[in-house]
């Protein structure tokens, strides 16, 4: 089965999201949850859910991209707002009728000394069983940068905690991990090929620069073909200029129409 092609929310106005990915053939929406604009109440929490009814039929998805609120730090006090945070938004998304969530470690950090191995993967357990209660799945993206940068890591946290896994392309081919050709792209989704569940889609991220676009398919082809090994059917393409994004989805049609061919050949 070919995959869904999501957008993020890179409009804030929801009838010109929907419009936009109705007219450019995408299925879904990879909502990027910000703190600030977290509802704070229960009737704030009805509408925040009415409003996002409207994207109907888009499927969403949901995104935590947080900076510095990790559920591993060393002090107890940021590790308990960071979990009282996830699991208000956990809550959240269930109430939306949402069923997965994506998270980090270490997002924001310049350095892993100020977080805790051993509390990481209790809290991350933690938060996938909370997660599970509300129906919510919830996936931990490997990252450019720290542990889950690291391929053999990032496979003992989604082991031990027992999370899902959403395949950032764009920082596999980023992490030192692989630019050292020390490890593969694959060997991040290799040892969990069924706990795949989301991707995000892009050609590199450059410091200071952000997320790079495919000039061609050949640019990202190769981490294409180890998901479509995978159970993922969810790809995002994670950029927000809607030319670079446009135009990667017309990559992706051409390379996924090209792989249905294929296959029904074979």
């Amino acid at each position: 089965m070919k995959p869904k092609v999501a957008v993020r929310n890179i409009f804030s106005d929801l009838d010109q999201l929907k419009q936009f990915s109705l007219e450019n053939g995408f299925n879904g929406i990879d909502w990027n949850i910000e703190i600030a604009s977290l509802p704070n109440t229960p009737a704030a929490e009805t509408r925040w859910v009415s409003r996002l009814a409207e994207l109907n039929p888009l499927e969403i998805r949901y995104h935590c991209p947080f900076n510095k609120i990790d559920i591993g730090h060393e002090d107890p006090v940021q590790v308990k707002a960071a979990l009282t945070v996830f699991r208000r938004i956990i809550r959240l998304i269930a109430k939306a009728d949402g069923k997965y969530l994506t998270i980090h470690v270490g997002l924001g950090h310049d350095t892993t000394r100020i977080l805790s191995w051993n509390a990481t993967i209790d809290n991350l357990r933690q938060l996938v069983q909370y997660g599970f209660e509300y129906g919510v799945k919830i996936c931990l993206e490997n990252l450019a940068w720290g542990w889950t940068s690291k391929p053999n890591l990032f496979e003992k946290l989604i082991r031990k905690s027992g999370a899902g896994i959403t395949f950032d392309i764009g920082h596999a081919h980023a992490c030192e991990a692989i630019s050292s050709q020390y490890y593969t792209a694959e060997d991040f989704v290799t040892p969990h090929h069924d706990r795949v569940l989301n991707a995000h889609i892009y050609h590199t991220e450059i410091a200071g620069t952000g997320h790079i676009h495919p000039d061609r398919i050949q640019d990202i082809e190769q981490r294409l073909n180890i998901l479509r090994k995978t159970a993922c059917n969810w790809w995002v393409i994670e950029l927000n200029d809607v030319e670079e994004l446009i135009q990667t989805k017309k990559l992706i049609d051409v390379y996924l129409n090209t792989q249905h061919i294929q296959s029904a050949v074979n």
